[in-house]
This record gives C-alpha cells, structure tokens and sequence, in this order.
C-alpha cells in the first residue's frame, strides 16, 4: 500500500483491518486522551474488536462512504484520520482525527488532513468538506482553524457524551475557498 511522507519522519497511511494488533496497541496506549472529546475505538477493547473497528471502515471504503488513514511518527502509530462521511452523491464530505499524547504538538493533523482535503476536492469532486467538534476540544477547534475552515456555527448541548451534553462546532471549507487559499501559498502568500 502507499505511505504519504508528512516530513519529520512522519507519514500517513491507510489503516487496515491487518493492523488490528498495532491499532488496539495504539488504543490502549492512549485510551483516555483519545476518548476525553470522543469515543473513538472505546469499544476496541480486544484484538478482535479492534479489527472490528477497521473492518467497519474497509466497508465503508469498499462502499465509498469513508475513509480511516493513520499517522505514523518513526514507523509507530500515534493517531489517525477519517472520512467519518463520505457522501458523493452530495460532494460532502466530514473529516476527522484522533492522537495519542506522543503524536500531538507536531503537527501532524494539520499536514495530513491537508492532504486528504486535497484528495477530496481534486481527486474526488467532493465540494464541501466538514469538520464536527466539541467546542471543548480546544486542539481539534485549533486544527480546524489552522486548515482555514470557517466556523459556520455551534450546536448548542448537541451530543450527550460522558454525563454532559457537548457543545458541538460546525467548521467547513467550501472547493472554490480551499483552492483559493492553496494558490494564495503557492503565490507566496499564507494558508
């Protein structure tokens, strides 16, 4: 399969129902970090619920309705993101991620969603592109920010999560608004 080179020793690459063992490792490494915003690979308890877990993303990549990449930092998985929608018919798209502490202040969410942002408008048609998160995730609203999107607006105790009902942002970026910023920094300009 492919890995993308995101500098520093760092890559993205799919992850597959054959990494179940590292991404369960990955998991239990991180758990509580990973799952303070999101439950994400809560359930992955086990190596077969962990497979369960990527399984469930190789049929939505087999159905074009998601995507699950992971970010590898000197070849060890530290986090990953998702296609967690993935809707051609619309053009719209909602990406996602999730790190363990080791993979965070490097900027790796940054570069790799870049590059699947990039995926979806050029390669694959896509028009709008999503990015849900909880307004207390203060370094996921700072991705977003970093990537350009516009904070469209917040649902108000929108996901009961942990006792709580969450906050959740809306951020997206539009084709013609992305490719726009993209020319602006190969002009020289900021992104």
């Amino acid at each position: 399969m492919y890995a993308i080179s995101l500098g520093d020793g760092a890559e993205l690459r799919p992850l597959e129902p054959w990494h179940a063992e590292e991404f369960l490792a990955h998991l239990d490494r991180g758990r509580d970090f990973i799952t303070r915003h999101i439950p994400f690979g809560a359930h992955a308890t086990d190596v077969d619920a962990a497979r369960a877990v990527l399984r469930s993303y190789a049929d939505k990549r087999a159905a074009d309705t998601g995507f699950l990449h992971g970010l590898w930092l000197a070849d060890r998985l530290v986090g990953g993101l998702l296609f967690r929608v993935f809707d051609t018919e619309t053009g719209v798209c909602e990406i996602g991620c999730w790190l363990e502490p080791a993979g965070t202040g490097k900027g790796l969410v940054t570069r790799g969603a870049r590059i699947l942002v990039d995926w979806a408008f050029d390669e694959r048609g896509m028009h709008r592109v999503e990015w849900h998160v909880s307004s207390a995730n203060e370094p996921s609203v700072n991705v977003a920010r970093r990537l350009g999107l516009t904070r469209e607006g917040v649902l108000r105790e929108h996901y009961p999560y942990r006792g709580v009902r969450q906050d959740t942002e809306i951020w997206a970026v539009l084709a013609p608004e992305w490719r726009a910023a993209r020319a602006r920094v190969d002009s020289g300009g900021d992104r």
